[in-house]
């Protein structure tokens, strides 16, 4: 059975899309594209576009990110983040402030696009601070003032995932970490950095996921609107 369930529902015959979650939160249902077929993705987005101007796709790879922006137009493809967006062109920022994305290490770019391209279809301008891991930690320092004017900061680091603990001693800010699966053996695929941001004794930092820049990007978007909302 295909065609509308429940109100705020849409059964597309494998997948059950929840049309009301940009009324209830603010911003539609992000698609993840990882295990779903080029096909179905194809299929998600005209449906989407029926309900909604955005469209949000994570973890998408180029060759299935090729097939589903020529089946559907106005789509738009962020190698580097692995995500696709729609049906317009990302949004000029629509609340006053930015967001700082802070990547250890080039190799940590992945992830820190998906948070930025995330905060950017969701209205927040975005600061970019990328190589400034702690090995060289006066990289760090010198982005101090972009970092203690940013609204909110996202911090993300492999290896040993020191990275928030230093920031978290130097700026007064919202602070997310996000640990990467970046590293050598012993890193164990982020676990190691997982557990460095989850025990660190700096205060105030909250952790998401192994290489889950979109959660992070989505916390901080929704605090990052209701700072400028009380302002």
């Amino acid at each position: 059975m295909t065609g509308s369930q429940r109100e705020g529902e849409l059964d597309t015959g494998f997948a059950v899309l929840d049309t009301a979650r940009e009324s209830r939160l603010g911003f539609p249902e992000v698609i993840y594209g990882e295990g779903k077929t080029a096909e179905q993705l194809i299929q998600i987005a005209r449906r989407m576009r029926e309900k909604s101007d955005k469209l949000l796709m994570t973890r998408i790879g180029s060759e299935k990110a090729a097939l589903v922006t020529a089946a559907v137009p106005d789509l738009l493809y962020h190698s580097e983040a692995q995500a696709i967006t729609g049906f317009v062109p990302l949004p000029p920022p629509s609340r006053e402030g930015y967001i700082a994305v802070v990547c250890a290490g080039t190799s940590d770019r992945r992830v820190a696009e998906e948070a930025a391209v995330t905060l950017e279809i969701m209205g927040s301008r975005v600061e970019r601070i990328t190589d400034v891991g702690v090995a060289g930690i006066h990289r760090l320092l010198s982005r101090l003032d972009a970092l203690r004017n940013a609204d909110v900061v996202i911090a993300i680091a492999g290896m040993e995932g020191a990275l928030p603990s230093v920031l978290g001693g130097l700026i007064a800010r919202p602070l997310i970490a996000v640990p990467t699966s970046v590293g050598y053996g012993t890193g164990l695929n982020g676990l190691i950095a997982m557990g460095a941001m989850l025990n660190g004794c700096a205060p105030g930092v909250t952790v998401v996921n192994i290489d889950n820049g979109f959660g992070a990007a989505y916390a901080a978007a929704n605090i990052h609107k209701s700072i400028r909302r009380e302002q």
